[in-house]
């Protein structure tokens, strides 16, 4: 119970995030039958019947998984209430936190049920969307608008806009590939491509709207847009929103094309533009789930940045290249103090026990220690990407093991990017993952570790690589996505949104990165060639927002 609560706020927001893509599945898949496939299913060719059948199995997987994450995450905010207020599991089922789930996870699991494998009668045409929708009106009681004391009505509408657009349209993602994917004639990609571009319009008003009025109300104020951590992961949101809709004018360019009838329409390139459009819709959704557990802007009057404080913390300094020791570091000074105090005791008790939720003061010494971690790695970035431009231009061919300075970097961050834990600190490996902080960035580790084996094996086997080339992109943009539920505990809010003010945009242009990378791989022509640009210039964008990374 005791790791639980030190971990709760971090597993509490990935469920959440896993909640909303599970939802977003399940609503789009039934949005994908109901409104596509069985309207269009006389005009379709017999490839349509297996695509179909594809649908909803994968929808009922996914009403499945939402049923699971439902529970997992009902389950943990339970054991976290009686374990913090001494309450009895009974008293806690009876909260309404825990009635909404109960019924959430009772619609995912029915329509799990209803989904399987058959014809869609007219009784599961119904039953489907009706349990869709009563899950939906009970989620908002797990929403910021049922906390809301004035105009929770208006906020309750906007907030079903934007889950149901979301679900058509991200959630229907998946299924408007498998269609793409599963049917071959012309006649069916021109028909389903444009009922779902008609689906896609209409779900991004619903977005839109709902998500005007949800920003008007939980802002307030154009302040709140950068004061905030609530409006940061706003503007975050948007950023990402803007990226869809230019993936998803190309694709309604193409689906116009089709519709004209033109041979030359670009089918592949619609495929693989979807593909963007749904790893960068997971993100959105991940970004969302971390939105839930800030506070709305409106509500934070105290404590705000203001745009001085911005700016003087973005102005650019020269990088801090050189290191305080280890013993120099608030940790290690109060360690010693306890040492030299209890020097009678055979083990004298640790100074910092990872997860307590105890923040640690912090010293001139420990933000310098930061510092020089976050600006060394800039100075590795800029280097990779500069060298990946190189590998690009006649004679570059001398550049191709940039991937190698990934493992540099890895093993620089295994050693400093947490100076408590092992192995420079006191605190065991495994003890130290109690701490959120800390086992992201073991994970981040392990991604940059990953991907920096995989692309140098890509560089030396070029086209022989396969789909091991597709696994630096997926991480780089997994990476960026992580980034966005990244938290710090700090006891200053200014200072915690100072520093979200960078994790932000370094995880905008990892997604760049990523997503970039994944096109040049995976189409040819005027758009891979660019896509093979943007990409490390994005990289190097990371690299220098980093050396420009400072605390104070």
């Amino acid at each position: 119970m005791a790791l639980l609560l030190d971990i709760f706020g971090y597993l509490s927001v990935v469920l959440r995030g896993l909640t909303l893509l599970a939802q977003s599945f399940t609503i789009g898949g039934i949005a994908f039958q109901l409104l596509l496939l069985r309207p269009l299913q006389d005009r379709l060719s017999v490839d349509a019947l297996v695509v179909g059948k594809r649908s909803q199995r994968f929808l009922r997987h996914s009403a499945f998984c939402w049923f699971v994450v439902v529970l997992a995450s009902l389950a943990v905010n339970m054991a976290a209430l009686t374990a913090t207020l001494d309450l009895s599991l009974r008293d806690a089922a009876g909260a309404d936190f825990a009635r909404s789930g109960i019924v959430v996870a009772a619609c995912a699991l029915g329509i799990a049920m209803f989904a399987r494998t058959g014809t869609w009668v007219t009784w599961r045409a119904t039953a489907l969307p009706a349990l869709a929708a009563l899950a939906l009106l009970f989620q908002l009681n797990l929403t910021h608008a049922a906390s809301r004391l004035d105009v929770r009505w208006p906020l309750f509408a906007a907030d079903v806009l934007h889950m149901l657009g979301a679900g058509v349209w991200i959630g229907g993602l998946p299924y408007f590939l498998m269609a793409l994917n599963g049917c071959k004639a012309e006649g069916d990609q021109r028909l389903i491509g444009r009922r779902y571009s008609l689906m896609s319009m209409a779900s991004v008003g619903a977005i839109v709207l709902g998500g005007t009025v949800m920003a008007i109300a939980y802002l307030g104020s154009f302040a709140a847009i950068y004061g905030t951590a609530y409006g940061v992961m706003t503007s975050a949101k948007v950023a990402m929103l803007v990226m869809l809709l230019a993936l998803g004018a190309g694709n309604y360019l193409a689906v116009e094309r089709l519709r004209r009838r033109d041979p030359d329409a670009p089918v592949l390139r619609m495929k693989r533009f979807v593909e963007v459009e749904l790893g960068i819709g997971l993100t959105v959704l991940l970004t969302a789930g971390s939105l839930t557990s800030l506070p709305p802007g409106i509500d934070l009057s105290q404590d705000r940045l203001s745009w001085h404080e911005i700016v003087e913390r973005a102005a650019p300094q020269w990088p801090r290249l050189t290191s305080p020791s280890v013993d120099q570091l608030t940790i290690s000074q109060l360690q010693a103090r306890i040492d030299a105090a209890d020097a009678q005791r055979v083990t004298a008790p640790p100074a910092y026990v990872p997860g307590e939720g105890v923040i640690l003061p912090r010293s001139a010494a420990d933000i310098a220690w930061s510092e020089y971690n976050h600006h060394w790695a800039g100075l590795f970035v800029v280097l990779i990407g500069v060298l990946a431009l190189i590998e690009r231009l006649p004679g570059g061919g001398f550049a191709r093991h940039w991937p190698l300075l990934f493992l540099v970097m890895a093993a620089f961050l295994f050693f400093r990017a947490d100076e408590m834990a092992w192995p420079l600190g006191p605190i065991g490996f495994f003890a130290s993952l109690r701490d959120p902080e800390v086992a992201q960035h073991r994970l981040f580790v392990v991604l940059i570790v990953l991907f920096g084996l995989f692309e140098w094996r890509v560089r030396l086997r070029g086209q022989e690589a396969g789909r091991a080339a597709l696994v630096f992109p997926l991480t780089v943009a997994a990476g960026g996505a992580l980034l966005m539920t990244h938290s710090h505990a700090i006891a200053n809010i200014k200072d915690q949104l100072l520093i979200e003010m960078s994790h932000t945009p370094l995880a905008l242009c990892g997604i760049t990165a990523g997503w970039a990378r994944w096109l040049e791989l995976r189409i040819d022509g005027k758009i891979s060639r660019a896509a093979a640009w943007v990409w490390p210039v994005a990289f190097v964008l990371v690299g220098l927002i980093l050396l420009d990374y400072r605390e104070a």
